[in-house]
């Protein structure tokens, strides 16, 4: 399996911080963010792991984290020219990708839980990991049925249809670029990965896991701030990088 870290875009929300770095490199407590993501597809046992960039920032990813030599990985990267949306990352890795299965997550999401067993087990179709928050309407959030198996996934929904939030955390076998090159842009101009996930669960064949630690998708200022608290008390000891 291949691993994707999508850290690409803006982090607009968090200016002035990101006028000088990437938001994927600030701080959480004692490492650089993108470290927690790298933790979670390392400790899963991925070797070979694509970093999406934007173009104006290359130069910090590749000063920090360098060929992966020092992580036992190796990594490589590709720029974002232009963030438009979550599932372009899936055909900008396509050599990448190649005949194999992808796990992707996002730069700025922060895991306690450990998946390795969850991505090792992975065999085919796709696996997205839900967890349940306060505001669904940040998310893409999924409604289960009775009997806990996907009915379907909207994109940040207006009205609270479910609290169960899809987290930036995605498994796919390497039918997904193509799946990606074949969705139509949303109204806000972006290939969502909503509607890649939903493609899966069409066909039956969309899992989902239950994330039951932290979870934090640091792209605010207050996310921020929780982040250094949870990562001292709960992530310190269980890094591996």
């Amino acid at each position: 399996m291949r691993g994707i870290i999508l850290s690409g875009g803006s982090g607009s929300r968090l200016k002035p911080l990101t006028k000088i770095t990437s938001k994927q490199l600030l701080p959480i407590y004692d490492r650089p963010m993108i470290y927690y993501p790298l933790n979670t597809l390392i400790k899963a046992g991925i070797k070979e792991i694509l970093i999406i960039i934007a173009p104006e920032r290359a130069g910090d990813y590749l000063n920090l984290l360098g060929g992966g030599k020092e992580f036992g990985v190796k990594f490589t990267y590709e720029i974002q020219d232009k963030p438009e949306g979550l599932a372009q990352a899936f055909i900008i890795a396509e050599n990448f990708i190649g005949q194999e299965s992808v796990a992707m997550i996002l730069g700025d999401n922060i895991f306690e839980d450990d998946f390795s067993e969850e991505i090792k087990s992975f065999k085919s179709g796709a696996k997205i990991f839900a967890k349940k928050v306060s505001d669904p309407e940040r998310f893409g959030v999924i409604k289960l049925d009775e009997n806990l198996k996907p009915k379907f996934i909207i994109e940040k929904p207006k009205d609270k249809i479910s609290d169960l939030a899809v987290t930036g955390l995605y498994v796919f076998d390497n039918r997904v670029v193509e799946i990606a090159k074949n969705i139509k842009p949303s109204d806000r101009g972006e290939l969502e990965i909503t509607d890649v996930n939903n493609w899966y669960l069409q066909k039956g064949e969309l899992e989902v896991a239950m994330v039951n630690g932290e979870w934090l998708d640091a792209g605010t200022f207050e996310s921020l701030l929780k982040a250094q608290n949870i990562a001292k008390e709960k992530l310190v000891g269980k890094m591996i990088i």
